[in-house]
């Protein structure tokens, strides 16, 4: 890849974005906050446990990034915001409220836009999911994890089981779009614990699901433990139990750790999956941009890498799979110019149809239930 940074510039002094993706495709802002009060266990983003933070010196910092990226690209229509970590419940609400100012001063932010914001159970501040959606949050996501105290202790969370039954009911009560995290496959985890877990948090009108299933990552707390998750068997029949009740509850899977109620499906996440641009402000943040120039790789600080065509297609199969819809073959050649049935190895894409774990038509290609199980061996043979 080809270190682009500022001086990719044209003469006129930007990098116009493609007309289709100007006008047509949906576009994003995500803001990363890096900072949390405590480091989980089994957390590999990047964060950094650290409290005393000038944050107001940061916040112009951000500032000043979207400020040189609107210069450097031009105006979007932005369709959504999404404030992840870390911990970004950390950022004060005025702080937030400056963020989506400026980001509607500087680009078209959609009327309808999603401005979304994780927060822990456990903020220690009394008002404070009144004061976010005060300053601009409309879709509040709670990073529960477990309603059992020692599960949350083995995944080392700062909160307990009543605190985030009250941040649940709370939330629940100011936002007309919520959604909730849950792990499961914890070590000697058993169905009954998973299920009374997903059925107490579903007594909330929630609008939308994410379940993840605990992986140990490299240089993780847990991995330098040796901690093992649940065996593979019996974490695919929890994920099953989940379908079932998630489904049962009128929730629709659409990618394969997210359940939404109609039309309730996380826009901004739907652009990374489907393809879509979108620009990382902060310092754990990343993007991508699809500019006259070509495709990049948009990263802190200031920087873009030029993708060739069969990067972006390459991460165009990795995150498109996830999706229950699969892969739209037509938005897969606007994203990255190259034909999907000329990437695919065709050979491999037999097989794995033979074997019921994808599943294809003339304009789609996706996974079935028994490929979710199995998305990176179907990445890797679909791309060798």
């Amino acid at each position: 890849m080809n270190k682009e940074g500022n001086t990719s510039k044209k003469e006129n002094g930007n990098l116009d974005f493609q007309d289709s993706h100007k006008k047509a495709f949906p576009f994003g802002i995500y803001v990363h906050w890096p900072f949390c009060l405590s480091k989980c266990p089994y957390c590999d983003f990047f964060s950094r446990v650290k409290k005393d933070i000038n944050q107001d010196e940061l916040i112009s910092k951000y500032l000043d990034d979207l400020t040189y990226y609107a210069q450097t690209i031009g105006n979007r229509n932005v369709s959504s915001v999404f404030f992840g970590g870390g911990t970004p419940s950390l950022i004060s609400p005025q702080n937030i409220e400056k963020i989506i100012e400026h980001i509607a001063k500087l680009f078209t932010l959609s009327d309808n836009a999603e401005i979304s914001l994780e927060a822990n159970p456990n903020t220690q501040k009394p008002h404070l999911f009144s004061d976010l959606k005060k300053s601009g949050i409309n879709r509040l996501s709670l990073g529960v994890q477990s309603l059992d105290d020692n599960e949350l202790k083995f995944l080392g969370r700062t909160h307990s089981a009543n605190q985030a039954l009250q941040a649940l009911e709370e939330i629940c009560s100011l936002f007309d779009n919520t959604s909730a995290d849950l792990i499961y496959a914890l070590p000697d985890q058993n169905a009954d614990l998973w299920q009374q877990n997903l059925e107490r948090l579903l007594k909330f009108p929630l609008k939308h699901l994410s379940l993840y299933q605990l992986t140990i990552e490299e240089n993780t707390a847990f991995a330098k433990k040796k901690i093992s998750p649940l065996a593979d068997d019996e974490a695919a029949s929890f994920y099953s139990l989940a379908n079932q009740i998630a489904s049962a509850k009128g929730y629709q899977q659409y990618e394969v750790s997210n359940y939404a109620q109609k039309g309730f499906a996380c826009r901004h996440n739907l652009l990374y999956w489907q393809g879509d641009d979108y620009l990382g402000i902060g310092q754990g943040a990343h993007g991508r941009l699809s500019l006259s120039s070509g495709i990049y790789a948009q990263s802190f600080p200031r920087l873009l890498e030029k993708l060739t065509p069969q990067e972006r297609a390459e991460e165009l199969v990795i995150m498109g799979l996830r999706l229950t819809s699969g892969i739209n073959k037509k938005h897969f050649y606007d994203c990255c110019q190259i034909k999907f049935d000329d990437f695919i190895n065709q050979k491999h894409l037999a097989e794995l149809k033979q074997q019921n774990l994808l599943q294809e038509d003339s304009q789609n290609l996706k996974a079935t239930q028994q490929g979710f199980l199995v998305l990176n061996y179907l990445i890797e043979k679909l791309c060798s």
